[in-house]
């Protein structure tokens, strides 16, 4: 999939984002964290850590990091090699689990590797709603590991006096994330929070880090139209704003009527339908594609399984799925010796997921709802014209 995708870049005419600096450097990092990653090649030993009354999933040490880069990368100094690291872990491509200063240490410190969704390269310019919604998040969950640090907590209050108009929709979101977050495995459920909170940690870094995502203000000031629609991570958008997000000017008053409320809602929501479709149409893709391979040939078993695993479970896979820990773990080592059952425990879990979420919320979706309320119009027309026939005859 990868290499098919650079072929059309090369003889098509080239993504101007694709040339620009930082997508070169993002795509090198990117070359070097897929390899770390990869069994098959010598990657660095992940691997699950237990500690008093529970486990550690999916973690490396920063000195196998180290050690890894001075023999794959022939770097002789280990300080030249700790700077690299720290480099790859200043764009969050790799994290230490227990801090949210992303620096590289040599020692017994555990990193784990950031989630190909959010990885820079994806362009994410994450909003302030989207900012506001994390933290309300963690607020709701009672964990310690979850709790806001200080600066976290100050910034959850500017947001809130800057979003007081719209706090009750932001306040509906998050819950409505944390009743999903509770459906997922255990183990699932606390990579995947690490991951988020890595990722906010490179685009609001903790005071006194340096912002890795900041843009030069010249060029700023160069932009024809600096004002643009920015990628949003849970598919709410706003209009960017040049400003700190939690230094956010007072806005001029204006009365908010209920159908401006009643509009911004209907939009959002939308927003997050496609979202929410676009995940939902990818998982679907890899369950019909296991269906698929249950009916090849057995002399094409082998090479379907392996495309199967390219696209949507390597490392880096352009079509990545929600898949947890320990299913994860059982399909890696059923693909070593590949059959048409391969991908059984992983097209599960998926079913469930697409059972338990992508279904409900298609119920709940406008599209749904609105095409039920066609039918029901079409039937009482039926009706009516029924009666009609009846009376004149």
């Amino acid at each position: 999939m990868a290499q098919g995708s650079g072929e059309q870049r090369a003889v098509g005419i080239a993504d101007p984002e694709e040339s620009s600096p930082n997508m070169i450097v993002y795509r090198k990092i990117e070359d070097i964290v897929t390899k770390m990653q990869d069994d098959k090649t010598g990657g660095v030993p992940i691997r699950t850590v237990k500690s008093f009354l529970s486990k550690i999933p999916s973690v490396v040490t920063g000195t196998d990091i180290v050690q890894w880069l001075m023999k794959n990368l022939s770097i002789e100094d280990p300080v030249e090699a700790i700077h690299l690291g720290s480099l790859i872990a200043a764009q969050g491509y790799i994290f230490p689990i227990s801090d949210h200063v992303l620096t590289m240490k040599d020692d017994g410190t555990f990193y784990r590797f950031q989630a190909p969704y959010f990885w820079p390269s994806n362009c994410w310019e994450p909003e302030n709603t989207d900012y506001a919604i994390y933290l309300c998040k963690r607020t709701m969950q009672n964990k310690a590991r979850l709790e806001l640090a200080d600066y976290e907590a100050e910034n959850l209050a500017r947001l809130q006096r800057a979003f007081a108009r719209k706090w009750e929709f932001i306040f509906m979101q998050a819950e409505a994330q944390v009743k999903i977050d509770r459906k997922k495995d255990k183990t699932e459920r606390k990579i995947l929070d690490s991951q988020e909170r890595a990722f906010w940690d490179v685009h609001r870094p903790v005071p006194g880090c340096v912002n890795t995502t900041e843009m030069d203000i010249r060029k700023c000031r160069r932009l024809k139209n600096p004002q643009k629609v920015k990628k949003s991570v849970y598919g709410v958008t706003e209009e960017s704003q040049s400003q700190s997000p939690v230094h956010i000017p007072a806005q001029p008053i204006r009365k908010t009527t209920k159908e401006d409320i009643r509009k911004q809602i209907t939009f959002l929501n939308a927003q997050i339908d496609r979202h929410c479709l676009k995940m939902s149409k990818v998982a679907e893709r890899f369950w019909l594609a296991v269906q698929d391979l249950k009916k090849q040939p057995l002399q094409d078993v082998a090479k379907r399984v392996e495309e199967i695993w390219q696209e949507f479970l390597a490392p880096g896979a352009q079509s990545a799925i929600n898949l947890d820990s320990h299913s994860y773990e059982i399909t890696s080592q059923n693909v070593k010796d590949g059959g048409r059952y391969t991908f059984e425990d992983a097209q599960e879990h998926i079913y469930k997921l697409m059972k338990s979420d992508s279904y409900a919320r298609f119920l709940r979706s406008n599209a749904y709802q609105d095409l039920l309320l066609a039918k029901k119009k079409g039937k009482s027309l039926a009706g009516k014209r029924l009666t009609g026939l009846m009376q004149s005859s």
